[in-house]
């Protein structure tokens, strides 16, 4: 046994479902041939015990309590024993094999999902994954553990067949005919419930994507007063996919009853044709009983082929989903980096804009377009290598593109303007790497100036954040991220907007103590607020796609690196800032004065009532 999830899933083929399937069985031979053994024995050990059963009378009514009796008790009892022992040991396995190709299958999606970047939302609905994870990974791995059982089957048919026709050549043929045409009848049935079932499925996938995406919208949709409308679509998918799970039980409720109809009609002929042989003295009484115990024993084997076959359609049509997600093809890291990595502390070169960061520099971006700068930071980062053909990425020299993608994450990170908050405890949230102590976290936890967190989560460090962090405040989910960010400490950090949802007061503490932990390492901060300008090394102000001055937050705004005109537009972008935080600064002091007011009223209230 193995401890789950693995290690390493692998790297599977993605020709098709039947190769996925085929590729998870040779990852997991060891305990998939060993439950198929066991299976094969407890299936062949259940199907001679009628025939044992069946001379232990005849020996009986012969010679009475005589050592033929004895001996086939005892072999009744070794039989037993084989039975109970490789059942109990079998079903294990059977588990095992379930679990090991689930986990597999969900791992490998997993791994995917991660490493796709934003393309898997281009190919494949959120639904679609969920689905994967969720539901075709356990129907995938249903198959391997109905695998022993099955062949199992098959094993002990034979053993029958042979020992029905040693006892009469035509009960023989009965089991050898009668047997394949019952499962041939129940098999008709697989297929337009495979279709059904391949239809409930895809309505649930819908149903999933819809409700995921009106849950993350739903504070907007109730802004817009839309919730009417999304409640409408849910509702009628809801019902769509409730009729198509009906559709599906019809048919599995007529599949049911005839795994019941159709093995016990055939009990009842072969016992029928059996009692009249005996009677005509064709067979002895113990053949008689041996033909009633395989006959109600072959019912489990043409169960266990039904549900086999049900099995592997539904394990099929997952393989077909799960592989679909297997083929989104990655933003970034597609193929292999061809480029040797280069030397630490080298500059990192943005072409297109010119934007050149130096080792060990603090420098800010500003520009009069948000979304302008943010691109520039973003493909720093290197997401997406297809869009960004164009805009090469150097980093000493070296291309972006042409470097192993892990050895790019570790060098540089990039921390976004909208921050991105997983549910879970909130020490795991910041330490993502998983070896920061006790007091890193409160570092930086103290740069980025959110000891406020600490005391809305119940247990500090230890609390649980809900998904999304949405119990947090906009301006502590944006602190947080920014802690995550510089608790990993990497070569090169790029921060977008980290302190625009925060007042004046707290920008300006984060300000401080971001440009002094951060001195001497490189780093850039996309931002227009002067309180954040003041503390770096260099501002890079960029217009219409390329940096057209540099210089410090004072530079610029006296002469624009000898530029009036690019001073002016500097100083239009900082100034809108500047009127914006002066605005916000007034509201604050406005409600400070507001409470003292109140507080003061107040006082005067209790101390008039006192006198």
């Amino acid at each position: 046994m193995r401890s789950l999830p693995l290690d390493d899933p692998g790297t599977p083929p993605l020709s098709g479902p039947s190769a996925l399937l085929w590729w998870l069985a040779g990852r997991q031979w060891g305990i998939l041939l060993t439950a198929v053994g066991l299976g094969i024995v407890m299936f062949a050990a259940q199907a001679f015990t009628p025939y044992v059963v069946g001379h232990a009378i005849d020996d009986g009514l012969t010679s009475g309590f005589g050592p033929d009796l004895w001996r086939a008790c005892a072999t009744l009892l070794g039989l037993g024993a084989v039975v109970i022992t490789t059942s109990a040991i079998g079903h294990r396995y059977d588990i095992a094999n379930w679990l090991r190709a689930a986990f597999t299958s969900s791992q490998l999606v997993g791994r995917t999902v991660s490493r796709s970047g934003h393309a898997i939302t281009k190919e494949l609905p959120t639904g679609e994954v969920v689905s994967a994870v969720a539901n075709d990974a356990l129907r995938i791995g249903e198959v391997y553990a109905l695998a022993a059982h099955f062949l199992g089957s098959l094993v002990a048919y034979g053993i029958v067949a042979v020992l029905m026709l040693r006892v009469s050549v035509p009960l023989g043929l009965v089991v050898v005919l009668g047997l394949p045409t019952v499962a041939a009848i129940l098999g008709l049935l697989v297929k337009p419930l495979s279709r059904r079932q391949a239809a409930q499925r895809e309505a649930s996938g819908r149903l999933t994507t819809l409700g995921a995406d009106t849950v993350s919208g739903l504070r907007i949709l109730r802004g817009i007063g839309g919730e009417g409308v999304f409640t409408g679509r849910y509702r009628a998918q809801s019902q769509e996919t409730r009729r198509r799970g009906v559709e599906v039980a019809k048919t599995q409720s007529v599949l049911d009853a005839l795994q019941v109809l159709l093995p016990g009609a055939f009990v009842i002929t072969l016992l029928y044709l059996g009692a009249h042989m005996a009677l005509a003295g064709t067979i002895t009484p113990g053949q008689l009983v041996s033909t009633y115990g395989f006959a109600a024993f072959l019912s489990w084997p043409v169960q266990n082929a039904t549900q086999m076959l049900q099995a592997a359609t539904r394990a099929h049509i997952g393989a077909t989903k799960v592989v679909k997600v297997l083929r989104v093809v990655p933003a970034t890291g597609a193929t292999e980096g061809t480029a040797a990595v280069p030397d630490p502390h080298v500059p990192l070169v943005d072409e297109v804009s010119d934007l050149r960061l130096e080792p060990g520099r603090v420098i800010a971006l500003v520009s009069a377009d948000p979304d302008e700068s943010a691109a520039i930071a973003t493909r720093l980062g290197r997401f997406d290598d297809d869009a960004e053909k164009d805009t090469p990425v150097r980093l000493g020299g070296v291309l972006l593109a042409d470097l192993d993608k892990d050895a790019v994450r570790e060098r540089i990170v990039v921390a976004e303007a909208t921050p991105h908050l997983f549910s879970g405890l909130l020490e795991h949230e910041l330490d993502v790497r998983g070896d920061a102590t006790h007091d890193d976290l409160l570092r930086v936890i103290a740069t980025a100036d959110a000891h406020d967190v600490l005391d809305s989560v119940p247990d500090g460090l230890a609390g649980e954040l809900p998904e999304k962090g949405r119990s947090l405040s906009g301006g502590q989910r944006q602190r947080v991220a920014l802690a995550r960010a510089l608790l990993i400490d990497p070569e090169i950090l790029v921060l977008v907007e980290p302190t625009s949802a925060v007042d004046a007061h707290t920008e300006a503490r984060i300000a401080a103590r971001l440009a002094e932990v951060r001195r001497g390492r490189t780093t850039l901060v996309v931002t227009a607020s002067p309180l954040v300008l003041d503390h770096v090394d260099e501002v890079a102000f960029v217009q219409d796609g390329v940096i057209r001055a540099r210089g410090t937050h004072d530079e610029l705004l006296e002469h624009g690196a000898d530029d009036l005109s690019v001073a002016r537009a500097y100083r239009a972008v900082v100034g809108r800032k500047m009127d914006e935080e002066s605005l916000e600064n007034r509201a604050v002091e406005d409600l400070a004065d507001d409470e003292r007011l109140h507080q003061e009223l107040m006082a005067q209230q209790t101390n008039g009532g006192q006198s």
